[in-house]
């Protein structure tokens, strides 16, 4: 298990320029916005306007912080993202544009390279960890919307909003928290190459 702390995160702006992203994790490490297999960020969206697109590349997206946002589709549907609301998952192909339901919001964001990896994400509670990690063939991401005590190996540690915990293939799950939050949660499949 790895804790990643959010007064760690690369600060950047976003692809397009219109915004800016904490970048919590990045695989392959030395790999930049065209060639990632995958990557988990933290964007600050203070307007409207579109989305970068990411070719080849699967997203999903959840709140974390503020009123929410509308998001608009190319096949003309408006999806609400809201406190609450199931991440939305869609193609880094496609053309995305969103307006703020109020000031600006918060929100995570996981992309996929579609040829190397898939992914899942969840918004729930300690059960939905505790579901997805226990697969040891996943790497599983857990991103805490508020502050967490975790005991492992005898040892109590603190986690703060925002902070993520990595649960690689074979980790063990030996381990007791306690959370008053929203946890996110996000498994990363390998794609076999044959």
């Amino acid at each position: 298990m790895q804790i990643l702390r959010r007064e760690e995160y690369r600060r950047m702006p976003w692809k397009n320029g219109q915004g800016m992203t904490e970048e919590i994790l990045i695989f392959p490490p030395d790999s930049g916005l065209g060639d990632f297999d995958y990557r988990l960020s933290i964007a600050h969206v203070g307007a409207d306007g579109p989305f970068s697109t990411f070719p080849g590349v699967d997203r999903s997206i959840g709140l974390l912080e503020g009123d929410g946002m509308v998001l608009s589709l190319p096949d003309g549907q408006d999806v609400a993202l809201k406190q609450g609301s199931e991440p939305l998952a869609f193609s880094g192909d496609w053309a995305v544009s969103s307006r703020n339901l109020g000031s600006k919001t918060v929100d995570l964001n996981i992309m996929t390279r579609r040829s190397r990896f898939r992914h899942t994400m969840k918004r729930g509670n300690l059960e939905v960890l505790h579901g997805q990690a226990t697969r040891t063939t996943t790497t599983t991401l857990a991103i805490f919307n508020g502050d967490a005590t975790i005991i492992a190996n005898g040892q109590t540690i603190s986690l703060h909003r925002f902070d993520t915990l990595v649960f690689s293939p074979g980790d063990s799950l030996d381990l007791t928290i306690t959370a008053q939050c929203d946890v996110f949660t996000v498994t990363l499949d390998a794609e076999h190459q044959s």
